[in-house]
């Protein structure tokens, strides 16, 4: 991970300012309204709603036009003030805010800051967006807000100003095609064992999420390496089915043999279990005087950026053959290689996170920039470097056990840091939100927030055709907020230490919860043919779990007769809430039960891929008002989640 106290000060003045930052993006509302299938919950012309100080309905900006408004005009926004409308959410869950709008101030690629407030009872919660320089009125979404059951207050506008809106639209978030991720790997040559654990990812994506736990490197926990392992197993009676390691120590300066190639080979080869790496590789502080090969203390390099460690390493200079830069890059990368082969030749495929949170803070705090040397020298200089990781290793060293995950951020400019489709196979975040930015509704206690806006401008990023992960977290999301903000990550996976076991950093109760949920996929939970084949989205996903004498029995997951079923999720409606007939609510490919299936076959309704006849349209609308839309799919995944008991009308 990233230096965890550089992260920590970077929280600490998100928490001064009191706001939480995320990207705006273009979009087309009409695009929305059609994806989603339902009336929005909310539009209006901006010159109708309530103004704050600071507002004024026009239709000039002092002598200037700007023709192409609709309605008698638009919302001016001069300073701070903001348009205010409440709505009644008719469920907790995500809503997507948009706005026509004309940010005439400064020049093509400039931002200003906006922000937009909710408020419901007692929760508020201030979003801070980036709103880009048009010179014609343009469709813009806010992003996705969370929004809970009834009354809630809507504010926008306000932040920097001077910024035109013509209307705005409220709708429910629409819900990821998760049959668009890519299930085979970006490396044409990838073998048949990584092949079957991408194909496995992509199979479960969407319908379950796979839990993880990053351990400790080098003598960590008195060289206790299983420390966190071992607190799992107390503490739910499982084991994460994704194991996260760390490449850093070998390396050409002062590597030494950690045991870390050895232990991930084990976890595959013995466990059964997944497993992911990342690579802290470290430069010499003083480059300027380093001579190739020469040993360096740990105390005299940094993986951080120039300007914090004033390092003389140069990371553009990489990318020039006959540097000694790209001379240190180039044992690095051999050295790497040795372990990453050592795991190829036992038949073990990697989740592979090398140059990992490249980004940092940049572009989000005030004269930040990268944590990581690896970014410090901007976006261009960092796809290249990827691109030129990717080829040594793949094609210099023959290496094609990687599933290459790239971490990305939700800043108004992380897309110009994306490498490219053609070398990435997963899109991952590192999620540290637990004491800041909180819109979990929660006043106290680690933040349970799935952080669902975030996971849908990831998978905006690459419109859907990537999995998105949580590659690193400090709290985990709750199970309920998951499936409410049906924010689908592939996995989550805990930093090692306090960050897994303190109480600051964790809620135990919903650790055990979601560990022991149908939703979460644990170890035992892994397929025998995990690297055996090819699988499928159809393929069931049989729990092989062993007793557990010590965990509590309220918190077991309920036995599963797999002779009939098609994943553990299963769930059979006999009563309450069977309309007349045979049909069954959420048995939308009647086949007597309720299960993924059905809420796989429902999001690919509601994107306008799968036709329903009139029994599956009476099957989908489990909510039982005479409609199919969004808040059906969202009852539908509580109810297989346990959170509710039963579908139909509701009261």
């Amino acid at each position: 991970m990233s230096g965890k106290y550089s992260k920590k000060v970077s929280a600490m003045v998100a928490a001064v300012m009191a706001v939480s930052s995320f990207s705006v993006f273009r979009s087309s509302v009409n695009d929305v309204k059609a994806i989603e299938g339902v009336k929005p919950l909310f539009e209006a012309e901006c010159e109708e709603l309530e103004m704050d100080d600071g507002v004024e309905a026009a239709d000039k900006v002092y002598n200037d036009e700007y023709p192409g408004f609709s309605g008698t005009g638009f919302g001016w926004v001069k300073g701070g003030g903001c348009m205010t409308f409440t709505v009644n959410a008719p469920e907790t869950g995500m809503y997507r805010l948009e706005t026509k709008a004309l940010m005439y101030l400064g020049a093509e690629g400039e931002f200003r800051q906006a922000e937009v407030n909710v408020k419901s009872g007692d929760y508020s919660k201030k979003y801070t967006v980036n709103v880009p320089h048009t010179d014609t009125w343009s469709d813009f979404s806010f992003g996705d807000i969370k929004l809970f059951e009834g009354e809630n207050t809507i504010s926008f506008g306000g932040g920097w100003g001077y910024c035109l809106y013509d209307t705005v639209t409220l709708t429910r978030t629409p819900a990821p095609d998760f049959s668009k991720a890519s299930s085979t790997p970006v490396d044409a040559k990838a073998t048949d064992e990584t092949k079957a654990l991408m194909s496995y990812l992509a199979s479960v994506y969407g319908k379950y999420v796979i839990s993880g736990q990053q351990e400790i490197y080098g003598g960590g926990n008195d060289g206790n390496m299983e420390l966190e392992f071992e607190f799992l197993e107390e503490k739910t009676g499982k084991l994460p089915a994704i194991r996260g390691f760390d490449m850093m120590n070998y390396n050409p300066l002062y590597g030494w043999e950690d045991g870390t190639t050895e232990r991930l080979i084990d976890w595959v080869k013995n466990k059964n279990g997944i497993a992911t790496t990342c690579w802290h590789i470290n430069v010499p502080i003083d480059f300027d005087n380093y001579t190739p090969g020469d040993e360096v203390d740990w105390k005299e390099c940094t993986y951080k950026n120039y300007q914090t460690s004033n390092s003389t390493f140069n990371t553009a200079n990489i990318l020039e053959e006959g540097t000694k830069e790209r001379e240190y890059f180039d044992a690095a990368v051999e050295d790497l290689a040795e372990q990453l082969k050592l795991c190829q030749d036992a038949g073990v495929p990697i989740i592979f996170r090398p140059l990992h949170e490249a980004q940092g803070n940049e572009g989000n705090f005030t004269g930040g920039t990268a944590w990581f040397w690896w970014g410090d020298r901007g976006p261009e200089v960092y796809k290249e470097l990827w691109k030129l990781l990717y080829t040594k290793l793949t094609e210099e060293y023959d290496l094609h056990n990687l599933i290459w995950e790239y971490n990305s951020y939700n800043y108004a400019n992380s897309p110009s840091w994306y490498p490219g489709d053609e070398y990435v196979d997963i899109v991952a975040y590192d999620k540290y939100n637990c004491e800041y930015g909180r819109d979990d509704g929660l006043s106290g206690g680690p933040c349970l927030s799935a952080i669902a806006g975030i996971y849908n401008y990831l998978v905006d990023l690459t419109k859907g055709t990537k999995m998105v992960a949580m590659s690193e977290n400090d709290t985990i999301p709750s199970l309920d907020n998951l499936t409410i903000e049906n924010a689908a990550w592939l996995y989550f996976c805990p930093w090692y230490g306090e960050f897994l076991m303190s109480e600051n950093k964790q809620d135990f109760d919903e650790l055990n919860k979601i560990y022991n949920s149908e939703y979460c996929l644990t170890l035992d939970e892994m397929p025998e043919d995990l690297y055996g084949k090819v699988h499928s989205p159809s393929d069931p996903v049989v729990t092989t779990k062993p007793e557990v004498t010590e965990k509590p029995a309220e918190t077991t997951k309920p036995d599963v007769t797999t002779a009939s079923s098609t994943t553990p999720m299963e769930t059979t409606v006999t009563e309450p809430g069977a309309p007349a007939g045979d049909i069954i609510y959420g048995d939308v490919d009647k086949n007597g039960k309720v299960d993924v299936t059905d809420l796989s076959y429902l999001s690919l309704h509601l994107i306008g891929e799968k036709e329903f006849d009139e029994a599956a349209m009476k099957a989908a609308d489990t909510t039982g008002d005479g409609d199919v839309n969004l808040a059906d799919l969202a009852r539908l995944r509580q109810f297989l989640s346990k959170i509710i008991d039963s579908l139909g009308p509701v009261k």
